[in-house]
């Protein structure tokens, strides 16, 4: 089993608080012959009319000796699970989640807007402290 990010306990309390289900610690993507173990899967029911909204959360602290590096591991990453959910699991959609340390340095330079505007990334941003998210991009369904 791959150890869990430093974070991961704290967003996964973020989650809950935002009356997220935690339904998978870690999500097994299966990959051919291989394993990929995405942090956790989530789901949150919305109206009954909209059925529920799933989501799967790769959690990334960026702890690593060069950001770049640990940048480039994440987007590639995220690009690759998120094609294997699409293939496997299409109703549910995948989220980079980082804090918001990270977010406001390593994603405000330009290698991080890169990814930010590249079709089909989202990412949630986390009060790792508070434990408590406090941004979705591009936004979740209310």
């Amino acid at each position: 089993m791959a150890a869990k990010d430093l974070l991961h306990e704290s967003f996964k309390r973020a989650l809950l608080r935002d009356k997220w289900t935690i339904t998978h610690d870690p999500l097994v993507l299966k990959i051919g012959r291989r394993n990929a173990l995405v942090a956790l899967g989530a789901q949150k029911l919305l109206a009954a009319e909209r059925g529920p909204d799933k989501i799967a959360v790769e959690i990334k602290t960026f702890a690593g000796p060069s950001p770049m590096s640990e940048l480039e591991k994440a987007w590639g990453q995220f690009f690759l699970y998120a094609k294997v959910l699409r293939k496997r699991n299409p109703e549910r959609s995948l989220y980079l989640a980082v804090s918001e340390t990270i977010f406001e340095t390593l994603f405000e330079e330009e290698a991080g807007q890169l990814l930010l505007t590249e079709p089909g990334f989202r990412i949630i941003i986390f009060d790792e402290k508070l434990e408590e998210i406090t941004q979705w991009h591009p936004p979740i369904n209310p």
